[in-house]
C-alpha cells in the first residue's frame, strides 16, 4: 500500500518588521555637501541588503533550502542582471542641485519626483559659482565632453564675470518681483547655474543605474560629484553588499561584444592576422591619409586592452 504524499501544512502569518539599514539610520537627513552650494541627504528609505535576499528567496516557497549565504545570493542576482529583487528597496532624497546638472539629472524617469516650484515661490537665492581654476576646455575628441582645464590667470576674468552676470540677473528678477510681476515670468531671465531643490524617490536598481552612468569618467564633472555622494555616502550605508556587488561587476568591471571577443581570442591564442582580420570586418581599421580613420567603439576597445596592460595589434 503507498503512501499518501505529505501535505505541506498551512503556516499563520507573522508580524513582519521593518527592515532597518542602522549605518544610514545614522546620517538619515544629514546633509552631504556637494558643489558649492548643493546639497543631498536621504530622508527615508525602505529596505536593505536584506529585502533584496527576502524578495529573491520568495520565489522558492516555504520549506526550501537556501541557494547560499545572503552576500553569496545577492552578488549571485547582481551579477545575473536580475533586477526586480532590487527594486524591492526604495529610498527618497531631498538634494539641492544646479539647474542645469538638474536637466541631466531629471532625464532619469525612473523615479518620482517634486522640484521646488519658481511658479509659486521665489527662487532659491544661490548660484553656482566657479573657481578661477575650474574652467575647463571643451575636448578636441568629444562634443560633449571637456578634458583640461584653462589658465588659472584668464579664469580670473570668468570667474569675476561670472559673478557679475548672476548678480545682475538676480537684482532684474528682484526688480520685477517689487513691481509686482507675477513669478512665473519674472524668473525666465535666471541663469542655469541657479540652485532648484527637489524630493526624489528611486528604486536601488533604477538608482545603481542612474550612479553608473553619472560617476562614469565621461560624465559632466558637476552631475558626477553628485553621483558619487549618492554612491559612497548614502548606497554604500544603505545596501553595502548590493553596492560592493555593483562596484565589482559594473562599474568597475568590464564587458566585452561579441567583435571585442572574436579580436581577444585570437590574440590570446597568438593569431594576430586573425584578430587583425576580425577588426577589418568590423570596420574599425579603415584609414585616411592621417592614418587609421577615428572609430569610437575601436577607441573604446583599446581603453580595455590598455586596462589589461595587452598590445593593440594595429599599433
Amino acid at each position: 500500500m503507498s503512501e499518501e504524499p505529505e501535505v505541506p501544512q498551512k503556516e499563520e502569518a507573522q508580524r513582519v518588521e521593518r527592515v532597518p539599514a542602522p549605518e544610514l539610520d545614522a546620517v538619515l537627513g544629514v546633509p552631504f555637501k556637494v558643489l558649492d552650494d548643493g546639497f543631498i541627504r536621504c530622508v527615508d528609505y525602505m529596505g536593505s541588503d536584506a529585502s533584496i535576499v527576502q524578495a529573491a528567496r520568495v520565489s522558492y516557497g516555504s520549506g526550501t533550502k537556501k541557494v547560499s549565504e545572503d552576500r553569496g545570493l545577492i552578488r549571485y542576482l547582481l551579477r545575473h542582471r536580475h533586477t526586480t529583487p532590487f527594486e524591492m528597496c526604495e529610498i527618497k532624497f531631498h538634494v539641492r542641485v544646479p539647474m542645469d546638472c538638474w536637466r541631466q539629472w531629471i532625464r532619469h524617469r525612473t523615479a518620482n519626483v517634486n522640484e521646488y516650484s519658481t511658479r509659486y515661490s521665489i527662487a532659491i537665492d544661490a548660484s553656482q559659482k566657479t573657481p578661477a581654476g575650474a574652467w575647463r576646455v571643451q575636448s578636441a575628441d568629444s562634443k560633449q565632453g571637456s578634458a583640461g582645464f584653462l589658465d588659472a590667470a584668464q579664469g580670473e576674468t570668468l570667474t569675476r564675470r561670472e559673478r557679475e552676470l548672476q548678480e545682475q540677473a538676480r537684482a532684474v528678477y528682484n526688480e520685477r518681483l517689487a513691481l509686482g510681476i507675477a513669478r512665473e515670468q519674472a524668473r525666465k531671465d535666471l541663469p542655469l547655474s541657479t540652485y532648484t531643490e527637489a524630493y526624489w524617490k528611486v528604486d536601488l536598481h533604477n538608482l545603481l543605474h542612474f550612479i553608473a552612468l553619472r560617476m562614469d569618467a565621461h560624465a559632466q564633472l558637476e552631475i558626477r560629484e553628485y553621483a558619487t555622494v549618492l554612491g559612497q555616502e548614502i548606497v554604500k550605508r544603505w545596501c553595502p553588499i548590493a553596492w560592493e556587488a555593483f562596484m565589482d561587476y559594473r562599474y568597475e568591471g568590464m564587458h566585452l561584444t561579441r567583435i571585442e571577443i572574436a579580436v581577444m581570442s585570437a590574440l590570446g591564442a597568438g593569431r594576430t592576422d586573425d584578430a587583425l582580420a576580425a577588426a577589418k570586418q568590423a570596420g574599425w581599421l579603415e584609414r585616411n591619409e592621417k592614418g587609421l580613420k577615428r572609430n569610437r567603439e575601436r577607441a573604446e576597445f583599446e581603453a580595455k586592452l590598455k586596462s589589461l596592460n595587452l598590445s593593440i595589434p594595429w599599433k
